[in-house]
Order: C-alpha cells, then sequence, then structure tokens
C-alpha cells in the first residue's frame, strides 16, 4: 500500500530540498529522488526529529548525539560525491540546533583558512574526541576520509546503542527502589504518627511489633533531616573523592570486583576498547598510536592504566595478544582472538569481532544483573512494607480485643 514520507534531500546546486513523497517503500523514496537528480538524506514516516532540539546542548547525551548526527551526515554527502567544503556547509542547514550549528560553522571557517579538517576538528575537544581526530588526519593523509567517516559512524552509532541499553536497563530497577523509599518515607512520616495517636494516654499494652514500629517512626521523624543532611554531604564529598586520581583509580577497581556487575562493567569497557581499536587499525593508525587513544576513551582508570604495559608490550616487539594478557584485566578470550588475529594478518577484523562478542556479553550480563537485583528489590521492599502494615494490624486487632 501507497504511504507518504517525508524526505530531506540535497540537489546538485548544495541546496537542501525537503516535501513529501507517495511510495509503497522508503527504497521507493530514496530510487525516486536519485531519478530527480537528488541526494536522500533522510527518508521517513514522520518528519525528522534531531538531538538538536534540545534546549540544553551542554549535557553530554546532546553532545555525542551531535556528533553522531554530524558524521552520518558527513559520511553520507562524501560518498555521493558532495566536496568537503560544500558537504561541511550542507551539514550546517541540516543542524537545527544553534550551538552546534556554531560548531559545524567554526569547522568550515578554520577549513576554507587553509588547516586540515583534523585541524579543525580538534579545536573543538568537548565534542571531537581524539579518536575521532586522529580518524580523520590518517584519512585525509590516506585521501580516503569517506570510508573514514562510514568507520566513524558506525563506531558512533554502536557506542551510542550500548550507551542507550545500558541506561534503559536500569531505569527500571532504579525508578523501582524510588518508588519503595518514598513509600516507606511515607510511612513512617505520616501514616504511622497518626495511628500512634489512637494509643496516647491509653493504658493498653500494645504488641512488642506495634512498640518498634512507633520508636522507629519517632526516631526517624526526629532524625530523617539530619540523616539526609549527612548522607548528601558525604555523597558530595566521596564524589570529590574519585575525582581525584587516587580516589577514581580505588573507585574504579572496586567497581570491577562487584558481583554480577563487576563482570557487565569489565565486558563493556573490553567492547569499547575492541571497537576504538577496529576502527583505528582498519585505517591504518599505527598500533601504538590506536593503544593510546583508546586507552584515552576508556571510563574505567585501572583498564585503561593497565593499557601502557601493554603499549610497551608492542614497543618490544611482543605484540599485543600476550601484554594484553599479561595485565589480567581484561577477558582471556580477548587475548585469544588478537593472537589469532597476529597470526593471520588480520588483526582489524579480530577487534571488530571482540568488540561485537563483548557488546553482546555486555547486554547479557546486564541482562542477568537486572533479573537478580528487581526481585531482590520487590523482596526487600515488601518484607518492609509488609512488616509495617503487619504492625499497625496487629495494633488494631489488639484494640477489638479490648473493646469485646
Amino acid at each position: 500500500m501507497a504511504t507518504s514520507f517525508f524526505f530531506k534531500a540535497v540537489a546538485p546546486d548544495g541546496k537542501v530540498r525537503t516535501g513529501t513523497i507517495t511510495a509503497e517503500s522508503d527504497k521507493g523514496v530514496a530510487q525516486e529522488l536519485r531519478r530527480q537528480g537528488l541526494t536522500p538524506v533522510f527518508v521517513g514516516l514522520h518528519r525528522q526529529k534531531t538531538a538538536f532540539n534540545l534546549k540544553l546542548p551542554s549535557f553530554g547525551g546532546a553532545k555525542r548525539r551531535g556528533v553522531l548526527f554530524f558524521t552520518q551526515e558527513i559520511s553520507t554527502l562524501l560518498s555521493s560525491g558532495i566536496p568537503l567544503d560544500r558537504a561541511l556547509s550542507i551539514t550546517t542547514e541540516l543542524t537545527e540546533q544553534p550551538a552546534f550549528r556554531l560548531i559545524v560553522q567554526d569547522v568550515l571557517r578554520v577549513l576554507k583558512s587553509g588547516k586540515s579538517l583534523g585541524d579543525s576538528l580538534a579545536a573543538h575537544p568537548d565534542y571531537f574526541s581524539e579518536l575521532y581526530v586522529n580518524m580523520v588526519r590518517a584519512g585525509e593523509a590516506s585521501g580516503s576520509l569517506v570510508p573514514v567517516f562510514e568507520r566513524l559512524a558506525e563506531f558512533e552509532r554502536t557506542r551510542d546503542d550500548l550507551r542507550n541499553y545500558i541506561i534503559g536497563a536500569m531505569v527500571y530497577p532504579v525508578l523501582l527502589c524510588l518508588v519503595g523509599l518514598a513509600s516507606i518515607a511515607v510511612l513512617m512520616y505520616f501514616v504511622v504518627p497518626r495511628f500512634a495517636s489512637i494509643f496516647e494516654g491509653g493504658t493498653m499494652q500494645m504488641p512488642l511489633p506495634t512498640k518498634i514500629l512507633l520508636e522507629v517512626s519517632a526516631v526517624v521523624r526526629a532524625y530523617g533531616p539530619i540523616a539526609l543532611a549527612a548522607l548528601i554531604v558525604g555523597l558530595l564529598a566521596f564524589q570529590a573523592y574519585i575525582r581525584g586520581v587516587k580516589g577514581r583509580m580505588w573507585w574504579d577497581t572496586y567497581r570491577l570486583k562487584i558481583p554480577v556487575l563487576g563482570d557487565a562493567l569489565r565486558k563493556a569497557e573490553t567492547a569499547r576498547f575492541a571497537r576504538a581499536m577496529a576502527t583505528l587499525v582498519a585505517n591504518s593508525v599505527p598500533l601504538v598510536q590506536s593503544i593510546g587513544i583508546a586507552r584515552a576513551i576508556l571510563n574505567n582508570k585501572r583498564m585503561a592504566a593497565s593499557l601502557d604495559s601493554v603499549s610497551q608490550g608492542v614497543k618490544r616487539g611482543e605484540g599485543i595478544s600476550g601484554p594484553l594478557r599479561r595485565t589480567g584485566e581484561f577477558p582471556l578470550l580477548a587475548s585469544h582472538l588478537l593472537s589469532v588475529g597476529e597470526e593471520t594478518g588480520r588483526l582489524d577484523t579480530m577487534f571488530a569481532r571482540m568488540a561485537d562478542i563483548y557488546e553482546t556479553d555486555t547486554r547479557n550480563a546486564i541482562k542477568r544483573f537486572t533479573s537478580l537485583f528487581e526481585p531482590l528489590i520487590i523482596l526487600v521492599m515488601g518484607i518492609v512494607v509488609g512488616a509495617l502494615i503487619l504492625s499497625m494490624l496487629m495494633a488494631i486487632t489488639s484494640l477489638n480485643e479490648v473493646a469485646v
């Protein structure tokens, strides 16, 4: 059945065209646009909504999605034969968020002043990482910017997908925890004190669970604000501590030892390392330089620091698989895969395969963690809330017995 599709396309004169076309599928729309001499940029059932509509571009998520959109657009335009300066100019028009449009405009300005694209991007390190800039520089040196941007687009997309999966998987357990704590707080602060007024001035002996409940409620009401303030101060102090080099190293080491979650974190970092190395090595960036760049994008400083010895081993001619195994920080399978890659001369392929494996393993590990964590939260909250309700019911029952 024919459907109306929205599209954005670039005309031969560099102008952006938008509109709707009725066709059987999005492929049919793309074919029709090409027949008209247009280069399709976006085809979909709904108008394109990008991260640039966000009013707070300083958020890390908006920046990442901005770089992903920029990379995909440049890759599409360059592969269509559009010159680099025109591709950047078109991307400026396609970018709907003012802050990022200024970034792209500045990149184009620096490029036109005679500097390379890599140097133009390096002027904005908050948006374009060292890996990104070095990949572009290598592509410029070898005259292969098109495949470089294709690899960068794939790298940014897979990294964003994995990050979104991890965040999405943790939303429900965190929300469940917050709702449970809020329920207990409401019971302690409002329900239990009103219930306690029934026994004020009376001589009836309260059941022991009810006595405990009333005492706990009184302590929570008296010292709750102080405890909350102390908790906030403690969290702020802890954050300040782990911002330092020593504190961050201790925290990252400890996180890797947490049952189930530590395994997921290790696999996520291994996937991030492997994906970066696959992108760099496939673009002929020297191995030692690739390790240094990949080290900088790892979140876990313990695993990142272990790559220093790997780099030294590569310089000594030992390859990468042996030194990586000796660190003890990466899964054993990773070193075996890289050993095969060294033997066959397809190290880039093995890094890509390693990234695929550990991205899948990360998803499975997160799924196992949430499958254990969610029932545990429900069980604990059920026991606590159930104990509160049971204590009140026992008191009500004792009142009825006295009345009889």
